[in-house]
Order: C-alpha cells, then structure tokens, then sequence
C-alpha cells in the first residue's frame, strides 16, 4: 500500500506551538556572570540578528543617532556589544533607541527579569487579569455555597 499523502490544507495538530508571551532572551543568550557581561551579550545578540535582517551596525548607529539627536558610531556600538570593554556602558536613553530601531523587543525583558518579573504584551495583559477575577469569582462562589450549606444545617 502507498503511503498517504499528506492534504497541504490540513494543519497538524502537533506541529502547534504556543505564542511566546513574554518578552526576553533565554538564559542561553544572556548568559551567566557580571551584569555588565550579561548585558554586553544582549546587545551583541540583538545586532546580530538585527544584521541577519539586513541592518547593518552602521545603520543600527545612524538610526540610533537620528532618534536621539546626538552622534552614536559605530565604534561606541562595537563598544556597547563587547564584553571587554569595561569602559563603556550603554546609557539608558540609548537602549531605548537600540529597542526602537533594531525592533529588538527581548531586550526590554532583561531588566524586569533581573527581578524576577516578566514583560508580557498588551494582549495577554487582559487575559491574565480575565483569568484572575475569574478566580476570584469561583472562589467567592465557593464561599458562598459554603456558607448557604452551614445555613440550611443550622435550620
């Protein structure tokens, strides 16, 4: 018997993967040891794949310049992103604008991570509070039920 083929139109139920909700880099990326190392790794992870989707660390650093209205080179960038430049730390404005212009929205999870918090997007926010008074509700309602029972034993 031949195998079956597969209908392109059909979707396989495990192939399914969840969104990813919070916002950050795995600890692969990030890392162990001195803050400052931890976040050197970050900003090198986030110009790479920023240059693996065509921008480059000189248009990275224009870009930064442009939304800051002060000079970024590529050199300072190159500064930034290495772990051995202790010298050299980014400034929080300048974060920022990395953020805003390589589009690297995992970098905004590191900081809260450091503090065992996560960055979430607007969209699960709701959710996650929906999922909360939902709790609230049930266990009011528990209450509740509790309470009516102890009433109708006392009759």
């Amino acid at each position: 018997m031949p195998p079956r083929r597969r209908d392109p139109l059909t979707k396989d139920l495990f192939e399914w993967q969840p969104p990813k909700v919070a916002l950050g880099y795995s600890a692969d990326v990030i890392g162990r040891g001195r803050l400052d190392s931890k976040i050197a790794r970050i900003i090198a992870h986030a110009l790479r794949d920023a240059r693996d989707n065509g921008l480059n660390r000189a248009r990275v650093a224009r870009e930064m310049a442009d939304y800051l209205g002060r000079p970024v080179s590529e050199a300072i960038l190159n500064k930034w992103a290495s772990e051995g430049s202790d010298e050299h730390r980014i400034p929080l404005d300048a974060f920022v604008a990395l953020v805003h212009v390589t589009g690297a929205r995992d970098l905004l999870g590191f900081v809260p991570g450091e503090f065992g918090l996560t960055v979430i997007e607007d969209e699960y926010a709701a959710l996650i509070e929906e999922r909360l008074l939902e709790e609230h509700i049930e266990e009011m309602q528990a209450r509740r039920n509790a309470l009516a029972a102890r009433r109708r034993v006392n009759r």
